[in-house]
């Protein structure tokens, strides 16, 4: 074996590593990523990427099917699922080439193959040693599943659930968070019946509860089934099928049973814990700079206890890069970090809920701006609204939209929770009219005592 130095070697190269490699890189930094799979990770392969460009062709489809109401003579004629794949393909590769391209440019050296941590700060792959002044272990997540269900055949995740080269005419999804509505949405549009089970009193548990009622209104409109506050028992397939049996003794019968119950760090088989490195129930463990307790060791994105978001690692990435480097960057807030659910109607929120502010400030104001006030959601025909929450000092602490589009509306929500403005700073921003932007402003201007579109 001979010894590669660099400054930084970096394990796993999703939005966490490739993040990082790139940014110290831009800093002068000698960097050696080493990635089993692709460059990329599951976000752009078996994540974000291709479950939101499958959304899309969702939407597609929901429109053809319902220009009617728009005075347009469209139908569906149906789905041509090869098609659909080719397209989501097409987006991937493209994104793929171009991280290759940004990681020749930044002289980022690529190590294919399993990497194996093996402290104090070396990695070991395809036999060779690479030793980092520095370390980011980022081996991103898998998808779970639950004691005694094993995926296979008609039981799958959502890795199998990207590339089916079918549509099933029923599904029953396991788990009603972000995943498990996604994929929900994505197969009523494409026709499907679809029963969503959730143990958890609500859907879109870790939600606002405002999000959770809306969003559970909506799919009941949509014809989704949802079956709340009651647990999984069994699955058993057949050659036609699979059949659920939950614990209050309801059976259901699918032609599939996605397994939609989050998903788990992956940190065996790294040696992680054999160099000693802290690990709790899979994750690694971190203080707030992202360090291990090994020196000059840390860990980004999934890995790491917190919200599974890929653009959490991505920044998560640039924030040890920039540490490395010498640059004291401050430290991320954890719930400054945006969520959306692209479903339809997409959740999106920042900051706290009402019962997380609750629990945090004692008393706290809440007003909800329905989006029946709104014009441009009026054209889309989309229901929803959003909700503010305010702590007893004025600054609003938590935002959580449900509408058709308002993840694209979570950037200026980030801006507001971020400067901890409060309702007056916002209330006089100009808002283009007709937007969904304006339901923000317009939210805005109540909670700050000028309400103009609302009653109240």
């Amino acid at each position: 074996m001979t010894d590669t130095s660099a400054d930084l070697v970096i394990l796993g190269g999703g939005s966490g590593g490739y993040a990082c490699a790139f940014r110290a890189a831009e800093l002068g930094l000698s960097v050696v990523l080493v990635e089993k799979d692709k460059l990329g990770g599951t976000c752009l392969h078996r994540g974000c990427i291709p479950t939101k460009a499958l959304l899309h062709a969702a939407e597609v489809a929901d429109n053809a099917r319902e220009g009617d109401q728009f005075g347009v003579k469209s139908s569906l004629e149906g789905i041509d699922i090869a098609g659909v794949n080719s397209y989501k393909d097409g987006v991937i590769s493209r994104l793929y080439k171009g991280l290759q391209g940004l990681a020749k440019a930044n002289k980022v050296t690529m190590v294919e193959g399993t990497g194996r941590f093996v402290g104090p700060n070396t990695v070991e792959v395809n036999g060779q040693r690479y030793t980092g002044k520095n370390v980011v272990l980022a081996t991103g997540s898998y998808a779970r599943s639950l004691p005694g269900l094993d995926i296979g055949g008609r039981i799958i995740t959502s890795d199998q659930a990207l590339n089916l080269d079918f549509i099933p005419e029923k599904v029953v999804v396991l788990g009603g968070g972000v995943i498990g509505v996604e994929f929900a949405s994505v197969w009523r549009s494409f026709g499907a019946d679809v029963t969503v089970v959730e143990a958890l009193p609500r859907l879109v548990p870790a939600e606002d509860e405002y999000a959770s009622k809306q969003l559970e209104r909506a799919f009941r409109r949509r014809g989704i089934k949802s079956k709340t506050g009651v647990k999984f028992s069994s699955a058993t397939q057949t050659d036609s099928g699979v059949q659920v049996t939950l614990e209050n003794g309801d059976v259901l019968d699918a032609d599939l049973l996605l397994v939609a119950v989050g998903r788990g760090p992956n940190s065996a088989g790294h040696g992680f814990e054999e160099a000693g490195v802290t690990i709790d129930r899979g994750f690694v463990i971190t203080d707030e700079r992202l360090r291990t307790n090994l020196p000059n060791v840390f860990a980004v994105g999934d890995i790491v206890p917190g919200p599974q978001l890929a653009h959490r690692g991505f920044q998560q990435g640039i924030f040890v890069a920039e540490e490395i480097a010498g640059l004291a960057p401050k430290v991320i807030d954890e719930a400054g970090i945006p969520r959306v659910t692209y479903c339809k109607p997409e959740v999106a929120s920042v900051g706290l809920s009402e019962a997380a502010a609750k629990e945090k400030y004692g008393d706290v104001q809440v007003f909800i701006y329905d989006l029946a006030g709104n014009g441009k959601s009026q054209i889309l025909k989309t229901a929803g609204g959003v909700k503010l929450v305010k702590e007893p000092d004025g600054a609003v602490v938590g935002i959580t939209m449900v509408g058709d589009r308002v993840g694209e509306l979570i950037g200026e929500a980030q801006l507001i929770y971020s400067w901890e403005a409060h309702p007056e700073d916002v209330a006089p921003l100009i808002h283009a009219h007709p937007t969904q932007t304006e339901a923000l402003g317009e939210a805005f201007l109540a909670l700050a005592g000028k309400p103009l579109h609302v009653h109240g």
